[in-house]
């Protein structure tokens, strides 16, 4: 009896200690671990090892609310099943070996507040069910090989505070809607390949800190609404094809001094002219 009871303590501390992670979110944590070459990870998980104990995942109340695989030689592509995860709250890959599209269906895990995979090799265009995920804090895919345009309902995020898209193939123009994150901190676009001319909307933008958009293409007059953003600490819009004249303000706030690329292909400066009266803020 004395050894059936040890048995029986062991049995229930083991399942304990296994929890109650559905059967589907187990299945999407080892779709991710064979499809990203789990045994050549740097950090593996020991897969006949509670959940609970896994490298990088976060439970809680037997969910799963965080994956966090920074820099551990994940290689391949992500697996749709991870976004079967509709409790995830956090999705960390940075600096792997990721290749393919973002699946289409990172929308399900609509509780996203976090979402990194930059510096992987993700390709396509960012999909359209990324704008579904309304409490989404921070977007960083910048350092991939991302291409087609920005989503146009982008500025559904209407939580978003970073969107750290640069170092990418991403075209064509910034949608309106991306005017109205009225809470966005940083917006880095450079080093794609968007074009069109920045509009007056983002002097919207009024709790922006860091604006990013150098070796783009994009044109016609700087906005001098930029002057609003009192918030800005940080810009560079240099290498651009913008032309005409800027404030002394504005252009002391830009890292390259607005260097621009002209018609022929030449390094120009745009003209500094004094600060002018810009119309009251809102």
């Amino acid at each position: 009896m004395k050894k059936l009871a040890t048995l029986y303590l062991t049995v229930f501390i083991s399942f304990s200690m296994l929890g109650n992670v559905s059967v589907t979110e187990k299945e999407a944590l080892l779709k991710l671990y064979n499809a990203t070459n789990g045994s050549q990870w740097k950090t593996k998980w020991n897969l006949s090892a509670p959940i609970a104990t896994w490298y990088g995942v976060k439970l809680l109340d037997d969910k799963v609310v965080a994956i966090s695989l920074p820099n551990n030689n994940l290689a391949g592509k992500l697996p749709t099943e991870i976004f079967n995860l509709v409790n995830l709250q956090e999705l960390n890959l940075h600096k792997n070996k990721i290749v393919g599209a973002i699946p289409l269906n990172i929308g399900n895990s609509k509780g996203l507040k976090k979402i990194d995979l930059s510096f992987n090799a993700f390709s396509g265009a960012i999909p359209v069910s990324m704008c579904e995920i309304e409490n989404l804090q921070e977007l960083k895919l910048y350092m991939n090989k991302l291409s087609g345009e920005l989503p146009v309902h982008i500025g559904k995020l209407s939580q978003l505070e970073t969107l750290s898209l640069y170092n990418n193939e991403i075209q064509g123009q910034i949608p309106s809607s991306l005017y109205e994150l009225r809470i966005l901190k940083k917006l880095l676009l450079n080093s794609n390949k968007l074009s069109g001319k920045l509009s007056h909307e983002i002097g919207n933008l009024k709790l922006l800190e860091s604006l990013s958009l150098f070796e783009n293409n994009f044109d016609g007059q700087v906005p001098l609404e930029l002057e609003k953003l009192r918030a800005l600490k940080e810009m560079n819009i240099s290498y651009n094809k913008f032309s005409g004249s800027v404030t002394k303000n504005l252009a002391g706030l830009d890292a390259l001094n607005m260097a621009m690329i002209n018609e022929r292909g030449v390094v120009v400066v745009l003209n500094v002219v004094q600060n002018e009266n810009i119309a009251s803020e809102d």
